[in-house]
């Protein structure tokens, strides 16, 4: 498990991605699609199509982070919206990967 910072934004893209993107295929999402700066010390979270496997981008201070989590049974609980991302609290993420609805 992350730790996460009490004090660090959290972002999660509603629309679907494309999993096997790695650090430079996310980051470029985040600035074109979501409108933000990877490198700022954000949490970016992105969930693929099927739902099981999330993928969370950051930057740490000295490089871009990717974390990974695939659920061998069930899928992550992700908003309705379609497009855009919504701000979550480190609480709300830590819930999320534990499964928490």
């Amino acid at each position: 498990m992350i730790a996460l910072p009490s004090n660090v934004r959290v972002w999660l893209a509603c629309s679907h991605t494309d999993m096997r993107r790695g650090f430079d295929g996310l980051a470029s999402q985040v600035q074109q699609h979501l409108g933000h700066d990877p490198f700022n010390g954000q949490f970016f979270v992105f969930r693929g199509k099927r739902g099981d496997l999330i993928k969370i981008l950051s930057w740490d201070g000295q490089g871009l982070c990717l974390f990974a989590k695939r659920l061998e049974k069930g899928r992550f609980v992700w908003p309705q919206a379609k497009d855009g991302a919504v701000s979550l609290t480190p609480a709300q993420l830590s819930m999320l990967l534990e499964g928490i609805d």
